[in-house]
Parts: structure tokens; C-alpha cells; sequence
């Protein structure tokens, strides 16, 4: 099921888009589903501008998801060569911790893909050049992304950006009340994380709502109350505030989309 409209999803001067939301039977179908859009955005991405630049996130959707796109036929249709990839945050840990977003990413699938190293850009570990400062860590990745910008900008052209959806309606590491959600620039660090671990690099709203895309995946009853409240707003929760230039897409299972208005999940 999918719908182009919610409540207070525009802005007043109609800027923003509203939501295309649409729900799945149960978390694997959507993990597969989500793949194969994947897959087709990369290639539409690439058919449009020759590259295509990709924020990826953690947790066990995204998971799936990368497991899923491993298992689809149709990757190979994507010139993996030519892919961008970027994290919208980190868990500030050692490289190769298993708990890193970059480490599951590329145990799921990266690491199976003929990507161009070059053109995968893991946020810098706690292990990293700046040690144990997540400060300068994230003025590192800032710094990266400027240097991929174009016309000296800050930040790429980003063609999708692929976010979870917290059981607190957090996205990346922007959490409610939390500094992070008030941050100007492109990158911070977090400090106190609300979940461990307590230190993490993130890219901020801002930095998020640049993107082409941004995809909302959700799955689990654990995530119903997060999502209705996001869907209905005010957009007080960091979930509810980030929203793609052309396109803002949440994609759900039926469990997730539990508490979704009436006119957003089937039942």
C-alpha cells in the first residue's frame, strides 16, 4: 500500500514534498522490496548524472536490506564502480569494530561488491588520525565531503539517503532534545549518546535534507510509536524534520506502520 499525502507535510510555501509511505507485509519482504529500489535508484542515478552517490545507515533492517541486494540478479546492473558511498553516522569506535555501521555494511555486502575504494568513504574510527576526539573526527568527514562537492560547496549531490527510524524516532545520530538535533553544519559529534555508545559522528538534518531521496525504513512493533508520531506530526522528532528535495519515502512493515494514520496503513 502507498499514498502521496499527509498531514503538514509541506511546508507553508510548499517547498517540501509530502511522503510517499509505503507498507509491507513483514520485515523481509520489505528488506527485499527496499533492495530492489536500491538497485533501480542507483541505475537511474547513473543513467541521469554517469555517478551515483549513496548515505548508507546501520541497524538490522539495513541489514537485511544489504543482504538482500548481495542475493538480487539484478545488482549486476548497476556498474558498481561508479558508486559513491557515504554513512549518515558512526559509532565512534575502533575500525573493525562489529558494532560500526561500516563494519556491518561491508561484511552485508561491500565487501562482495566491485566497488572503486576510492569512492567509499567510511566515517574516520576512534582508532583513526584524531584518536579518541570525535570533534575533530567529524571536522574530518566534513572535510571529506567538501572535497567531493561541487562548485565548492559543502556537501555532494546526494542521490539517496537510506535512514533507519529509532524506537525514539531518532534518524542517523540525531536524537530528540538532543544537541545533535540543533546542529547547523553538515557533521557533529555526539556526546552522551541516549544509546550506547555514547560517542558517535553524524551527519546533522541539514546535511540530511540536501539529498535527492531520503528513505525512512522501519520495521517491528517496536517502532510503531515512533513512526505514527513522525507521520502526524508536529515534526517535532528528528524523523518527522528530514525530508528528501523531490522525494521523502518511508518504507514499513505492517507492524511499523501500526500506528500510522488511518489513511497511510492498511488494515
Amino acid at each position: 500500500m502507498s499514498t502521496d499525502t499527509a498531514p503538514g507535510a509541506h511546508a507553508a510555501d510548499g517547498s517540501v514534498p509530502a511522503p510517499t509511505v509505503v507498507v509491507h507485509a513483514d520485515a523481509d519482504v520489505l528488506a527485499t522490496a527496499v533492495a530492489a529500489r536500491l538497485v533501480v535508484r542507483i541505475q537511474d542515478a547513473q543513467a541521469a548524472r554517469g555517478t551515483a552517490d549513496v548515505v548508507l545507515t546501520g541497524g538490522r533492517v539495513a541489514a537485511a536490506v544489504y543482504r538482500a541486494v548481495l542475493a538480487a540478479p539484478a545488482r549486476d546492473a548497476v556498474d558498481w564502480s561508479r558508486v559513491n558511498l557515504w554513512w549518515g553516522d558512526e559509532r565512534f569506535l575502533p575500525a573493525g569494530d562489529p558494532d560500526r555501521n561500516e563494519t556491518q555494511a561491508r561484511a552485508a555486502l561491500l565487501d562482495s561488491l566491485p566497488l572503486d575504494p576510492a569512492r567509499v568513504h567510511p566515517m574516520p574510527p576512534s582508532d583513526g588520525p584524531d584518536g579518541a576526539d570525535p570533534e575533530l573526527a567529524a571536522a574530518r568527514y566534513a572535510a571529506e565531503l567538501a572535497r567531493h562537492a561541487p562548485d565548492g560547496g559543502a556537501l555532494p549531490h546526494f542521490d539517496l539517503v537510506l535512514l533507519g527510524v529509532g524506537e525514539d524516532g531518532h534518524v542517523a545520530s540525531v536524537f530528540p532534545g538532543h544537541p545533535s538535533s540543533a546542529e547547523p553544519g553538515p557533521v557533529c559529534a555526539v556526546r552522551d549518546s541516549p544509546k550506547p555508545p555514547p560517542l558517535r559522528t553524524t551527519l546533522t538534518i541539514p546535511a540530511l535534507d540536501t539529498a535527492d531521496e531520503v528513505w525512512l525504513i522501519a520495521a517491528g512493533p517496536d517502532k510503531a510509536e515512533s513512526v505514527g508520531a513522525a507521520l502526524t506530526g508536529p515534526a517535532l522528532l528528528p524523523a518527522a524534520r528530514v525530508h528528501g528535495v523531490s522525494r521523502t519515502v518511508w518504507l514499513l512493515d505492517r507492524a511499523a506502520a501500526a500506528n500510522a494514520p488511518a489513511h497511510f496503513a492498511p488494515r
